[in-house]
């Protein structure tokens, strides 16, 4: 697959926008209303907080929280929704529920909320993916996350903060980086503009690498070669399928008679 795989569509920037402001529609409706939609996260090996696998990641405590995810968030889903398009809605859909199943699991017996585990999900498989592809772009991409959001591997660890939720980090950088696995992109080709880039190139037969020797110095083309042309005969006469009849006359007198003997027209 080649570079143009790589276009620019509505997904790139209507996807991100619509899921980001979808997240602070749920948050005005939490505050307008009065609800309390903290008990609809997950809470860790109970059959209530299953249901919190799904709404989680639509749940936020505080305007702070909220506006902490959502810059990521717009960010991470354009490039994935870029460079990834036809493996986005999947990773989307996949990372949500599969990070969410993972910190039921593994989280303390709390309620989990927030958009966060599902920012390591696309962190962790557009750094690990781009790696694994070892295209220039996708690893120029992977490189730009990681100065992005680098330090946030640390808040995959115990005890860094007790306010946030490590074990829904923790399962978003694993299952994004399971996910890597499952979506295999095929190989991106170089489009082949010169001989040499081609693997059976072979420079002794290259008219224009033979005028250097092998330590890189100029030297004298060799000689063409020279083919002899054997002359081909010529016949004299004019050669015709058709029947041609020749009248020969001895001298210029004899034609000028025959000139004046014709009538008149």
């Amino acid at each position: 697959m080649e570079e143009n795989h790589f276009k620019f569509t509505n997904a790139v920037i209507g996807v991100p926008l619509f899921f980001v402001l979808f997240l602070w529609f749920v948050y005005w409706l939490e505050i307008r209303f009065g609800f309390d939609f903290d008990n609809n996260g997950i809470l860790p090996r109970t059959f209530s907080g299953l249901q919190g696998i799904v709404f989680s990641p639509f749940i936020h405590s505080n305007i702070e929280h909220l506006y902490n995810n959502s810059i990521p968030l717009l960010v991470l889903l354009a490039a994935l929704f870029f460079f990834y398009r036809k493996e986005a809605f999947g990773i989307l859909v996949y990372g949500i529920l599969l990070s969410g199943t993972l910190t039921w699991i593994i989280g303390r017996e709390n309620y989990h909320i927030g958009a966060s585990s599902l920012i390591y999900v696309l962190v962790s498989f557009i750094f690990f993916k781009g790696i694994q592809t070892q295209y220039y772009r996708l690893v120029a991409l992977s490189l730009t996350v990681v100065v992005l959001y680098g330090g946030t591997v640390w808040y995959v660890f115990p005890k860094i903060d007790e306010t946030i939720s490590w074990e829904g980090h923790l399962s978003g950088l694993i299952v994004g980086f399971v996910l890597t696995f499952f979506y295999k992109k095929p190989e991106f080709k170089k489009v082949i503009k010169y001989d040499w880039e081609r693997s059976d190139y072979n420079p002794s037969e290259d008219k224009f690498m033979q005028r250097f020797d092998e330590n890189g110095n100029f030297v004298n083309p060799p000689k063409p070669e020279i083919i002899e042309e054997t002359a081909s005969e010529i016949s004299p006469f004019f050669l015709s399928n058709s029947n041609v009849v020749y009248d020969f006359v001895e001298n210029i007198e004899d034609i000028n008679e025959k000139n004046e003997s014709k009538p008149e027209s």
